[in-house]
């Protein structure tokens, strides 16, 4: 049976990153874990954080040897992306990253938003993206510290803030010079099922950047294709760990439509 492909979020956003995975790479098994103890990641200090990350992955591969391990979450990899590398050579690592560079590719306006976690906005790669990427562009950073946690209300079908959700979203339309922000960047994995909501609530059209199919193709590029597995297609829906150990009847129903077991 061929070693899985590990996909790591701080809780449901990662789902988006699975999802395109499967399209590509649907001969692999996977194995998703969600660090849901730690939610949100944004309330940590870094140095706390990202001991936390490279310990966790020490008994992730331990128990998983993933043929790679991608991190679907901008703020864990931007943090302790280096540190996990370093930490477990013999890992293929993927990471997530704010989609900045084809972002500055698609503007017609110059006028770029990120949206991103406060954790995602603070860290200096993300400035340096801007700085190698972006440098003809004039790019607004938004941090929320509170879309995360409506994403995983609107996916576990419980009630979503609006007024909130478009009080988040607001500074990202930016107007200047008879220009408008025309690419709001999602830099958080969990930000692309509340797109229909941004869509709704926006001031105006703009392209929602969704850095998922992106994931998957760097995915298929590291992972060997592999032949299709009958015995692993056999056993059913793939695992999906949750830290905290968690069994609710609304997640277990959630992650069926993921293809998922916990």
């Amino acid at each position: 049976m061929s070693a899985p492909i590990l996909i790591f979020d701080s809780g449901l956003g990662g789902l988006t990153v699975l999802r395109e995975a499967r399209l590509l790479l649907g001969e692999h098994r996977f194995v998703y874990v969600a660090d849901d103890a730690a939610f949100p990641y944004g309330d940590w200090e870094e140095e706390a954080l990202r001991a936390r990350i490279v310990a966790l992955f020490g008994d992730l591969i331990r128990d998983h040897q993933p043929a790679a391990a991608v991190i679907a979450c901008n703020t864990a990899f931007t943090l302790a992306g280096e540190a996990l590398r370093a930490a477990y050579p013999q890992t293929c690592f993927v990471g997530t990253v704010p989609a900045i560079k084809p972002a500055a590719e698609r503007t017609a306006s110059g006028l770029v938003s990120v949206l991103a976690t406060p954790g995602t906005v603070r860290r200096a790669y993300t400035r340096e993206l801007i700085r190698s990427f972006a440098g003809q562009c004039a790019v607004t950073l938004v941090g929320s510290p509170v879309l995360a946690a409506q994403a995983e209300r609107l996916l576990q079908r419980l009630p979503v803030d609006e007024e909130l959700i478009l009080a988040q979203i607001a500074p990202c339309f930016v107007e200047a010079d008879g220009r408008r922000t025309d690419i709001v960047v999602l830099a958080c994995t969990h930000y692309p099922f509340l797109a229909p909501l941004f869509r709704k609530l926006a001031p105006w059209p703009v392209d929602w950047l969704d850095p998922a199919e992106a994931i998957a193709r760097q995915i298929r590029r590291v992972v060997p294709e592999a032949p299709f597995d009958r015995d692993a297609a056999n056993l059913g829906r793939d695992p999906a760990v949750f830290t905290s150990g968690r069994k609710a009847p609304e997640l277990e129903r959630l992650l069926v439509g993921f293809g998922l077991k916990l």
